[in-house]
């Protein structure tokens, strides 16, 4: 251990995560600001962790090895015990699954001796583990350099509830006595939600502190707490989490800020078991109505108003118990997607969601979709629902499909409808026209064929996942929109020679599995494209080489 007092002591709890434990580690041994203390905090692990911490700690005086005397199950206990021997004025935290940006520590460090604050904050870098793709969380909310005095200033932070991505102060968190709540999971909420109030000041760098690591579909085993929403104890320990922040603001006299908060649960929390829905049993639903309408029934109506009307509209559902048309609403999420069928009132003349009018004043205000003007809108912004009622395989690489179209506005025609499906595995689009014919009022149906062996792929093949879109021409306006899957039929799956010269695919077609559930065709190369032509073009795509081929074009022209 180094005898000088360190500027910042960065914690990385670890549990059974032997293997990615280095990684996480490196990234804050390789810091621009070298004078740290890092703090590993086993919360006893029972793989090989120990034997690698000590390993780390052996070869860096800057680093600690802490373990705990037993499990506890959850991050706060181990965060708590490296508070307690942390030598640092300033600290950090780090899970052992994630990294810290290089300039990190120097970023944060800087606005601390800048101006005298409780904790800085900065960007977040989300990595999907599954696909490499990088976003910003929270973006709207770290964009800008910007000092606060107080939540207050800006109460949409409660959305940025990560207690990792900030710098605190020693002495901040002590003069509060400030500590991770232990014995409950989505401690950061709670932590994050007391240190906005308490803080008197902080502030935001737009630069990236902190990279989160997601894998969203990972095995139930080794899911994040955050991952686990089909367990209801889940939902349950996120409801605690919010009646626990509740009494802390009305505690400490900030009942004014329930509004923002509440919203943030709806918007956030909510919004996250709500696009499961379409995938959960009966019984679970019921379940998840018993454990989240008590404290639905707590929150601010202004935070209802917030929301979109797609989400307000499960919402209510979910209230009054109406679980199947609760699962139904949220295949719409995020996609517009239009309800099956809508009812106008003869008295009011207001249009809402379903089959019948709301008997309930608190149901006609919160499923009244008037306000989506499903009858005047133009028509590329048109709300249909197109759901796919039947997959069967056709010979060779063909399935047939059967089209349901919804249309609860009544905008198509009276009459059979043209309609084409799309579908774009590389640069080239694969076209597939077939028609509607009209069922009753506002239902239409179809049966079309799509022949993968067909799809333009290109020459040296393709490694992905498209989704079909149905495309509706109404005069000399188009309409795209999603398909929605049965959620249950069986992967259907074929080995394609494709004719044009394209080597082998495995194709499969399938459920999507989350979301809204759209239908959804898989390629993978199989044989020589995927041992060598791949590899060849993937390496010739890389931005070094690609500069270099339009440097050789450039002198040959």
């Amino acid at each position: 251990m180094t005898t000088g007092t360190p500027d910042v002591t960065v914690t990385v709890i670890v549990y059974n995560d032997a293997e990615r434990l280095p990684r996480a580690v490196a990234s804050v041994r390789r810091q621009t600001h070298a004078n740290i203390e890092i703090v590993i905090s086993d919360d006893h692990s029972t793989d090989a962790t120990p034997q690698v911490a000590r390993r780390l700690a052996a070869e860096d005086p800057r680093i600690v090895y802490l373990r705990l005397d037993e499990n506890s199950g959850g991050c706060s206990a181990p965060r708590n015990r490296a508070l307690e021997i942390a030598r640092a004025p300033y600290l950090m935290f780090l899970d052992s699954d994630d990294e810290l940006p290089e300039r990190a520590v120097e970023s944060l460090l800087a606005a601390h001796r800048e101006r005298d604050l409780d904790f800085a904050m900065g960007a977040v870098q989300r990595i999907r583990v599954d696909n490499g793709r990088r976003s910003t969380w929270m973006p709207r909310l770290v964009a800008e350099r910007r000092t606060l005095d107080g939540i207050e200033a800006d109460p949409r932070l409660f959305f940025e509830h990560l207690s990792t991505s900030k710098m605190y102060a020693r002495a901040f968190l002590d003069r509060h006595n400030l500590r991770f709540p232990e014995g409950i999971h989505y401690e950061d909420q709670l932590f994050s939600a007391q240190a906005y109030c308490l803080a008197k000041t902080f502030a935001i760098v737009p630069e990236p502190v902190y990279r989160w690591y997601v894998a969203p579909y990972a095995a139930a085993g080794t899911a994040s707490i955050s991952n686990q929403r089909d367990r209801l104890s889940n939902v349950r320990d996120r409801v605690h989490v919010q009646r626990l922040i509740d009494a802390f603001l009305a505690e400490s006299g900030r009942e004014a800020l329930r509004e923002d908060k509440d919203f943030k649960f709806l918007k956030h929390d909510f919004r996250m078991y709500a696009g499961d829905l379409p995938y959960r049993s009966e019984e679970w639903l019921a379940s998840f109505a018993d454990i989240v309408n008590p404290y639905l029934d707590t929150l601010v109506p202004g935070a209802y108003a917030r929301l979109p009307r797609a989400e307000r509209v499960v919402v209510q559902l979910v209230r009054d118990r109406r679980l199947s048309d609760a699962r139904t609403a949220a295949r719409g999420l995020g996609h517009e997607v239009a309800p099956r069928r809508v009812t106008v009132d003869p008295e009011t003349g207001r249009t809402y969601w379903g089959e019948e009018v709301p008997t309930s004043a608190p149901a006609r205000g919160e499923l009244d979709v008037s306000d989506l003007e499903l009858d005047t809108r133009p028509f590329f912004a048109a709300l249909f629902r197109h759901e796919i009622t039947e997959v069967t395989r056709g010979p060779g690489a063909s399935v047939d499909l059967t089209v349901r179209t919804y249309d609860p506005a009544l905008r198509l025609p009276v009459g059979p409808q043209r309609a084409t499906l799309l579908l774009s595995p590389g640069r080239h689009r694969m076209t597939v026209p077939f028609r509607l014919s009209p069922l009753r009022p506002g239902v239409f149906e179809g049966r079309l064929r799509l022949d993968l062996a067909t799809a333009p792929l290109p020459f040296h093949g393709f490694d992905g996942t498209r989704h079909p879109v149905l495309r509706l021409r109404h005069r000399t306006q188009t309409h795209t929109g999603i398909l929605l899957a049965p959620l249950s039929f069986p992967p259907l799956t074929a080995r394609v020679p494709y004719r044009s010269g394209t080597a082998p695919h495995r194709v499969t077609v399938e459920p999507e599995g989350h979301g809204p559930g759209r239908l959804q065709v898989r390629w993978e190369p199989v044989g020589v494209t995927e041992r060598m032509v791949r590899p060849l073009v993937r390496r010739l795509a890389r931005p070094g080489v690609r500069r270099a081929a339009r440097l050789v074009g450039s002198v040959l022209r």
